[in-house]
């Protein structure tokens, strides 16, 4: 049995992505189930992550959005039987790659996964719906009648769309005229109501005319889309600096950002205490790097896989990999040069 692997490269060297044999134990845990993986998600590999979570191996598994059928149930295994249909997210320190044929996990990192969505879909849309839900509801605490502001909407939501269905009004970004023409077909169903350039300098002004000066409930960034500092390079100098995001942010409204080394200055922590408003990093793999809140989480798989079930959640279709490219494509993913690839098994 082959899974794919990541070599950590040595300072400034580039990972490099191997396949090696694997096997499974011959003996499966009381609290485990059997998978057989039918897709698997790519997603970049964050190694300042797990260098701060003590993770550090020689070989790290790579491809932890899985989809697949049961094949064997532990004999404490609750909530599963074999030939049940599963989906989940392999946790930080699981010591094999989602790649691999057959895997064993807890069950307690699954959910059902519904007949009618496809092995790719699933496999395919669960990170992202993971992020979003965890900062429009963990951290945002969206309700009806919020105005959210989404940085480069057709990725940062791309799969949690559904979300802002409770009657928000949503301003949102677009990077490429890819991403222009999949919000243009979202609009009419949520809520959509203005669509700029990422690279718009006028962000304060935009916004606050769509709000009528009141300022946005909700931000959500990426990471990628907003200056840190007053000098910057020239791809990043005319996107809006952190103040102006700040700027545009209403009485009691909160600002989710991806930036994990995110300072603020004197006058952005006082234009934030003067509107009691809030800025919160959304980190989504401490629901698989921590068990203290696994039912919340369990319960946000399911969430998601219902939502997508009903055709609420319309995530953009990811075209599969076949597993000899496997690979390649995330090669590309690492290097951001594809935000996500999917293999089929």
């Amino acid at each position: 049995m082959k899974g794919l692997y990541c070599q950590a490269g040595v300072t400034d060297a580039k990972p490099k992505f191997v396949i090696q044999e694997t096997s499974v134990p011959e003996v499966l845990d009381s609290h485990q189930v059997r998978i057989q993986v039918k897709a698997c998600g790519l997603s970049p590999l964050d190694f300042e992550l797990l260098s701060d979570v003590g993770i550090q191996r020689d070989l790290i598994p790579v491809g932890r959005e899985v989809a697949g059928v049961i094949l064997q149930v532990g004999d404490k295994v609750s909530f599963f039987q074999p030939d049940d249909e599963v989906v989940g997210i392999l946790p930080l320190d699981f010591p094999f790659s989602g790649l691999c044929d057959v895997i064993d996990i807890d069950e307690q990192y699954l959910v059902q996964k519904p007949e009618k969505l496809s092995w790719v879909c699933v496999a395919g849309a669960l990170r992202d719906g993971v992020r979003a839900y965890t900062a429009l509801h963990t951290h945002a605490r969206m309700a009806a009648g919020n105005t959210i502001l989404v940085f480069d909407g057709a990725s940062v939501c791309k799969t949690a769309i559904s979300l802002l269905q409770h009657g928000a009004k949503v301003l949102t970004t677009s990077l490429s005229a890819q991403n222009h023409t999949f919000l243009e077909q979202l609009r009419p169903s949520v809520g959509m109501q203005q669509k700029f350039d990422s690279g718009s300098s006028d962000l304060l002004s935009v916004v606050l005319e769509e709000t009528g000066g009141l300022g946005v409930d909700v931000i959500v960034d990426s990471g990628d889309e907003v200056r840190l500092q007053e000098e910057e390079s020239e791809e990043t100098k005319l996107l809006p600096h952190k103040h102006d995001v700040i700027s545009v942010l209403g009485v009691g409204g909160h600002w989710v950002t991806s930036h994990k080394d995110l300072q603020l200055d004197p006058p952005d922590s006082r234009l934030l205490f003067l509107r009691s408003a809030s800025v919160s990093f959304l980190n989504h793999e401490v629901w698989t790097a921590s068990a203290a809140q696994q039912g919340r989480y369990l319960h946000i798989l399911k969430d998601i896989m219902e939502k997508m079930s009903a055709g609420v959640l319309r995530p953009q279709p990811e075209e599969p990999v076949p597993l000899y490219e496997a690979t390649v494509a995330m090669e590309a993913v690492q290097s951001h040069q594809k935000a996500k690839a999917v293999v089929q098994l």
